[in-house]
């Protein structure tokens, strides 16, 4: 694509489009064929557009046991949000489209996704654990306002007395609060709001399209207040970037009402390397060679690491200073606190229930 190197587009975390790894044969844009506006020079305009998708199947068992989750689900692929650093955003060149804007404009809306986990949740065979929302895309992304798949499934979630995690960084969940409050009636409900920075420009350039963090600190507050289990996941932490702020985060969130918070080193696995490094270049650029020098120190030299176990902790001195820096804020600021871990008992008393009237 042909773009000043020099330049920053608002609004989007990827710089430039990317092209597909698995394709043998690709085109470039031609700058006649592209509509422009002019917004601190010469910018794409991007539209994002949805795509629906049939899958035949919607529950995903996680088979990395770095990530904490064993089910997931995802009623959307690729994500507005536009995080520069989002791992999933390699998934979207198994749909034959791209890890950069095409990610974050082109998304697949999957809105069979409640007859689905419907479909699955009444199989016999199948034994309670806690399913995630969502474990690659966030499930309230701003295709949510419009196809309300995320609210559709919470709905199915209740109606078998099922157990289900939600990872967002979006407010807009507050908008299915009357259906958290009835699941956390029977301890069916924990919610993960992701926080990455206090700075307003750093966490509108790294998610441009995200609620702000006084919103998210908000939907903590009203959730906890709810009586509903919070966790904050303070991640990635990105040496350099935001890893001077994990202290104040765990204040922030604990002062919100979160039980308790996580953290990951960040990584830049696959095409998100290439992605990373002109967005920090770009948005960046008196800091972007001691960041990445930073995250490298952290990977064996690398910006990636793909061992389990390893690689969202990374190694080394940088990444040991981050996660001193968490142990301390966990003494100090969630001392005697736990996440609760979710009722998976009373669905298999439900389904049983309900298969005794046929």
């Amino acid at each position: 694509m042909h773009r000043n190197p020099n330049t920053f587009s608002k609004g989007r975390g990827a710089q430039e489009r990317v092209n597909n790894r698995f394709e043998n044969s690709h085109h470039e844009n031609i700058p006649e064929f592209l509509e422009y506006m002019h917004l601190e020079g010469e910018k794409e305009k991007i539209r994002t557009t949805y795509q629906k998708i049939f899958p035949k199947t919607i529950v995903n068992k996680v088979l990395s046991p770095d990530i904490g989750i064993a089910y997931s689900m995802n009623p959307y692929q690729g994500c507005e949000h536009g995080c520069v650093y989002c791992y999933a955003r390699n998934t979207h060149e198994y749909w034959g489209l791209g890890s950069g804007i095409d990610f974050e404009s082109k998304i697949l809306v999957k809105e069979e996704a409640p007859a689905l986990l419907e479909a699955f949740l009444r199989n016999r065979k199948w034994k309670a654990t806690t399913i995630v929302l969502s474990g690659n895309t966030d499930c309230y992304q701003p295709a949510e306002k419009q196809f309300e798949i995320t609210r559709a499934c919470l709905k199915v979630f209740l109606k078998y007395k099922h157990p289900v995690g939600i990872i967002t960084k979006n407010a807009m969940l507050l908008r299915d609060l009357d259906i958290l409050k009835a699941l956390n009636a029977d301890q069916l409900v924990g919610v993960h709001i992701s926080v990455t920075s206090l700075n307003k420009e750093i966490r509108s350039r790294l998610e441009p399209r995200t609620t702000t963090t006084a919103q998210r600190l908000k939907t903590i507050r009203l959730l906890s207040e709810a009586g509903i289990p919070v966790n904050a996941m303070l991640a990635p932490i990105i040496p350099g970037l935001n890893s001077h702020e994990i202290h104040d985060l765990a204040r922030a969130v604990s002062e919100a009402g979160a039980r308790s918070f996580g953290l990951s080193v960040v990584r830049l696995n696959g095409a998100v390397g290439n992605i990373f490094t002109s967005w920090i270049q770009r948005a960046l650029p008196d800091r972007a060679d001691k960041v990445l020098s930073l995250i490298k120190a952290c990977h064996g030299g690398s910006l990636n690491d793909s061992r389990f176990g390893v690689r969202n902790k990374g190694e080394g001195a940088v990444a040991e200073q981050i996660h001193n820096m968490a142990r301390i804020a966990r003494r100090r600021y969630f001392k005697n606190c736990e996440f609760p871990a979710l009722n998976t008992a009373i669905h298999q008393q439900h389904k049983t229930g309900q298969w005794t009237l046929f």
